[in-house]
């Protein structure tokens, strides 16, 4: 049986408790928060118990730790999480700080501890699928690839301000999957972003409408598009190109079912937000972080992607703050 302590009772946190309680031979035995009556609830819920976080991350009864806190408490944990020996599962980003992840990638080099950076899409069984056809070849060398990513409205202010700004907190996740996809590392960035939507995020220092363009070495050539509104719904697609054809992963509907009137063809929405969408997706990133540690597997995405991520973020900010093409170090 692993054990598992879990960091940070909010609503990821939740979701990965509700994953962990539909697998057999894991188990999480105990919790924390900094709200007390979200770590006592969820701690009903799953039989754990409820400690102080160093208490939980110390604990003999604890095998491995779930990060699910803020992103600025990400740091202190993985450092003290990594200095005990366990098993580390983190949220992204790693760090806001490129800096500051080199460091956690220190610790846990030295350490010798597994880490996952939870880079969840890469684990939904059609993004899966797209990269493993695109690895065998069925469309021979990828030249362009597209990426398109819009939430359904835009997060509370008081999280903006927080967030470390769209490409950080949002695009990120389409910075991972463009390297997943093209297996190989982007040397120059150029954004434009915009505000459109909310005037509020614009006093924030952040934009809601982003485009960003990657190109590798090769020449490949890969295009972002992020919004913060979409009002048919949470818009979720993939189209890769290549000398031989084109692969697409399309958006998941509430169900499959079409009606044709006089009007044309309808269909359901999609699927409401991102723990509806990529449901499926947190299940699979779950397995696999049990499997490696029990060696069935090689942990992936490690802590470099991580970095690499935030490094494209980084460039994708200092692009749209200059004007200019940038240099991936």
């Amino acid at each position: 049986m692993l054990n598992i302590g879990l960091l940070g009772c909010g609503r990821i946190g939740q979701v990965h408790a509700q994953t962990i309680r539909q697998m057999d031979d894991v188990r999480i035995t105990a919790v924390s928060d900094a709200f007390p009556e979200s770590a006592h609830a969820l701690a009903e819920r799953c039989g754990a118990q409820v400690m102080e976080t160093d208490a939980v991350i110390n604990s003999a009864d604890v095998d491995a730790v779930i990060i699910a806190t803020p992103t600025d408490t990400h740091f202190d944990l993985i450092h003290t999480a990594a200095q005990a020996g366990k098993a580390i599962f983190c949220e992204k980003p790693v760090d806001m700080s490129s800096d500051r992840i080199r460091q956690c990638i220190d610790v846990v080099e030295k350490t010798g501890v597994l880490f996952l950076t939870a880079f969840n899409r890469r684990f939904d069984p059609n993004f899966a699928t797209l990269q493993t056809r695109i690895r065998d070849g069925e469309i021979g060398q990828v030249e362009l690839l597209s990426i398109t990513s819009r939430d359904p409205s835009p997060p509370p202010i008081d999280y903006v301000k927080r967030s470390g700004g769209i490409f950080r907190d949002m695009m990120i996740h389409d910075f991972d999957m463009a390297r997943f996809l093209l297996g190989e590392e982007f040397v120059q960035v150029f954004a434009v972003g915009s505000n459109l939507i909310d005037p509020e995020i614009g006093a924030a220092g952040d934009v809601d409408t982003a485009v960003v363009t990657l190109t590798t070495s090769s020449g490949a050539i890969c295009q972002i598009n992020n919004s913060r509104r979409s009002v048919y719904g949470y818009d979720q697609r993939v189209e890769v190109h290549g000398a031989a054809g084109m692969l697409r992963a399309g958006n998941i509907l509430e169900n499959t079912v079409e009606i044709a009137t006089g009007s044309g063809f309808s269909s359901a929405p999609t699927r409401h937000f991102f723990l509806e969408r990529y449901e499926a997706a947190y299940r699979a990133e779950m397995v696999h972080f049990v499997d490696a540690i029990s060696g069935k597997g090689t942990m992936s995405p490690g802590v470099h992607d991580g970095l690499a991520a935030q490094l494209l973020a980084d460039a994708a900010a200092e692009s749209l703050s200059t004007g200019l093409p940038v240099t991936v170090a």
